[in-house]
């Protein structure tokens, strides 16, 4: 773990509707000089952040460093979408980690679900939580698959959340003619994304972490006692623990976790509030996601704005001009807002694996990493920062559940891995058009 991070996103917080309607939240002064931790924590998103908290209730020390802003990563400019299930769905699981592991990471993910909600309710998190989210089939022939998805999870997984939708019912919720159906999981729904990660922020600093921000790491260094931890001004951590909760930022730190995760960019944009038009958008005010491999999704602010979310880019920095990149994914979807301005326009990076499952291992005695969520963080991130803390407590059954995930190295290494994977990517965003 030797070298320095590229930074992959702008200094502080993104000009978003998010930081716009932000929770009060005080600043943690940088770390300087020495600190001596049992657990260091890299990352001030909700992986690090609930690591920290869950191990702050235990009774560990805990530092956690930040690069920049708790939150000002990808877990405060998401899409606040609260998925049910893991990134692939159970039927790919079944194949891919046989029905006992496909079955417990279904329990994980549905604890994952009401880990957050009791996380917003224990310490009074305000975020807007709200309930539904729809699932939007863009080509005709997915939707019977849908419809005998949800007819899965009910029967094998007794899941009874999900109704399908036919062409017509998914148009009375949905004010798109893109869309021919889908399912409406009553079990997902969606939240103000950085004010979650900032209520975490305040809980963890409660609970007696120390937090510092503005400190990024530049090196790790393991050794048979612990990890010393130094960052870009010099200052050091001595711990017996390092957690590697950086996610997409963290690239260019861990040759190990490089090979296996990727940052890519990704991007919403905020209109004007619609007022009463909003209802002709989403009839029920879930939150939507579409069956395209580059995904729209889409949902409204608590002040009735539409939050669309699409396009990505697989370069290593942020595009400039997000309103007018995003803009066309809009009017694909929905026409009707020709006439609407966009106030607000933000990217962020998220991290991908090979097969889209979560990079979770233990890297030597003393360093563990859990990154890669592929868009399913929200959801699955405050939990798997909980199982890390277990892990570091020695309970590790759960942990190494995660572990036993197939997440093979990208082809080609480091070196290739963006070109090849480009060239992927780029092919299956052709296809979403065809």
């Amino acid at each position: 773990m030797q070298r320095t991070p590229a930074p992959l996103s702008p200094a502080g917080h993104a000009r978003s509707w998010y930081t716009a309607t932000a929770n009060p939240c005080p600043a943690f002064a940088p770390l300087a000089g020495e600190a001596r931790a049992d657990v260091c924590v890299l990352g001030g998103g909700y992986t690090g952040l609930s690591a920290a908290l869950h191990l702050a209730e235990a009774g560990f020390k805990v530092v956690l460093l930040e690069a920049v802003r708790v939150g000002s990563g990808a877990s405060g400019r998401n899409g606040g979408q609260i998925h049910t299930g893991q990134r692939r769905d159970q039927e790919f699981l079944e194949k891919a980690v046989g029905p006992d592991d496909a079955r417990k990471l279904w329990d994980l993910a549905e604890e994952a679900k009401t880990l957050v909600r009791d996380l917003i309710a224990r310490h009074a998190i305000s975020c807007d939580p709200r309930a539904g989210l729809i699932h939007a089939d863009h080509k005709p022939q997915f939707v019977a698959h849908s419809h005998a998805y949800a007819r899965h999870l009910a029967e094998v997984y007794g899941y009874q959340q999900m109704e399908p939708l036919s062409r017509e019912q998914m148009h009375a919720l949905v004010g798109s003619p893109a869309y021919y159906g889908g399912v409406l999981d009553r079990g997902g729904g969606h939240l103000h994304p950085l004010n979650f990660a900032l209520g975490l922020a305040t809980a963890a600093s409660a609970a007696g972490v120390e937090i510092h921000e503005d400190t990024r790491v530049v090196r790790a260094e393991d050794s048979p006692s612990g990890v010393t931890v130094t960052t870009a001004s010099g200052g050091t951590v001595h711990a017996d623990f390092l957690l590697e909760c950086g996610n997409g930022l963290m690239d260019g730190l861990d040759r190990r976790v490089d090979s296996h995760v990727m940052p890519i960019c990704n991007y919403i944009a905020a209109t004007e509030p619609l007022g009463e038009r909003a209802k002709e958008i989403i009839a029920n005010d879930a939150a939507v996601a579409d069956s395209k491999f580059v995904i729209n999704y889409f949902r409204f602010s608590a002040d009735g704005r539409l939050l669309f979310g699409g396009g990505e880019s697989y370069r290593r920095s942020l595009r400039p001009d997000v309103p007018a990149f995003v803009r066309p994914f809009m009017l694909k979807i929905f026409p009707q807002l020709a006439d609407v301005r966009i106030d607000y326009g933000w990217g962020g990076v998220l991290a991908i694996t090979l097969p889209r499952l979560p990079f979770v291992r233990r890297l030597s005695d003393h360093v563990l990493v859990s990154a890669g969520y592929s868009g399913q963080g929200v959801t699955l991130a405050p939990l798997f920062g909980k199982i890390l803390a277990e892990a570091v407590r020695g309970q590790l059954e759960r942990f190494d559940l995660l572990q036993r995930l197939p997440v093979p190295p990208f082809p080609g290494g480091t070196m290739l891995r963006y070109p090849l994977l480009v060239a992927g990517l780029t092919y299956f965003a052709l296809r979403d058009r065809l």
